[in-house]
């Protein structure tokens, strides 16, 4: 695609709501954690970060995560990063329609043929179908319309619930009205962590005619509900064949060679059903064509991938240079697709 460009009047928007938030206490914390993880000295490490900040479109955080400190130029550019993909975001992911992708609820109406599993919703008076549906599946997990992070996800089992009246009433009054049926993994995922629905991250621009896989990231979770960080969770990029590419690590300066639980090595993972991922991940970005750039969360079953959300603040997952080794990033593959 010809570049477009993302304009300067989106950018300065950014930059000025970033500095009316910044939190100077946090950003010097995170100066000295990276100046600490690769030998550099604070001050210098502060002023590159604030640079790179306002003149280079880097978050604070993404410095730390991508290793900014021990990267020339030339490598850092080769980087996403999330002032960029907030760009992406608000350029074309066109907001009549975002609030498909927000809204837990309307995201199942919208999408119910590629979720591949029973939900419902919690209304009042229908605490008889709320149990039949509980009992039916055993485990059930309810969502509450508006989160992200992984936040307002929770897991019940059937058999621990007395009195479903009150617990009705309690979905109701905590706003967990979505639930669904627990997603079954495939057992490449299941031998990583068993007790956790293991997400792959797939983020996709769609031009109108060709979806465009930009990158991928599998994430792995510690037997909570949730594989996000909140949780504990970490992930590891993908290659196109769907190897992961070097260990795991969050935003927490965790790096995880094996699971901390399983014991599995998180180098020696492989997606299964890569091709069929593709295709899935084309399908789906069709059905609401005016939100163009999106993170979509697949899980990978026994019978193929399954949708479990897609997000319009598509966000970030890239290389941590320290942990692979690969010094270089996505966003050529952002740019040659989007045309930036």
């Amino acid at each position: 695609m010809p570049s477009q460009g993302l304009g300067l009047a989106p950018r300065l928007r950014y930059l000025a709501g970033r500095a009316r938030r910044i939190d100077v206490g946090s950003v010097l914390e995170r100066a000295k954690e990276s100046a600490r993880d690769h030998g550099k000295w604070t001050p210098a490490v502060l002023a590159d970060m604030l640079w790179s900040a306002g003149f280079r479109q880097v978050g604070f955080q993404d410095y730390v995560d991508y290793d900014f400190a021990i990267l020339s130029r030339a490598e850092r550019a080769t980087f996403m990063t999330h002032p960029v993909s907030n760009q992406l975001s608000q350029r074309y992911d066109h907001p009549d329609y975002r609030h498909i992708f927000q809204d837990k609820v309307e995201f199942d109406r919208v999408f119910s043929d590629f979720l591949r599993r029973e939900w419902m919703v919690v209304e009042p008076g229908n605490a008889d179908a709320v149990r039949r549906f509980a009992e039916k599946h055993g485990t059930i997990v309810t969502k509450e319309p508006v989160g992200q992070a992984g936040t307002g996800v929770h897991r019940y089992r059937a058999a621990e619930i007395e009195d479903w009246d009150e617990f009705h009433r309690g979905l109701l009054a905590r706003g967990e009205v979505l639930i669904e049926e627990v997603i079954r993994q495939h057992d490449h995922l299941a031998a990583v962590c068993p007790g956790t629905v293991n997400t792959t991250r797939v983020t996709a621009f769609f031009d109108g005619e060709k979806t465009h896989i930009l990158a991928m990231a599998q994430k792995f979770g510690r037997g909570a509900v949730s594989d996000q960080m909140t949780f504990g969770g970490f992930y590891t990029m993908l290659d196109e064949n769907g190897k992961a590419v070097g260990p795991g690590y969050d935003s927490h300066g965790h790096v995880h060679r094996t699971h901390p639980d399983s014991g599995f090595p998180i180098e020696d993972f492989r997606l299964p059903m890569v091709d069929e991922v593709a295709a899935f991940v084309d399908e789906v970005a069709r059905v609401v064509p005016q939100v163009q750039y999106v993170g979509w969360d697949i899980v990978v079953t026994p019978e193929g991938p399954v949708l479990v959300e897609g997000n319009w603040g598509a966000g970030v997952y890239e290389n941590k240079p320290s942990v692979t080794g690969i010094r270089t990033g996505h966003k050529p593959r952002y740019r040659a697709a989007i045309g930036f």
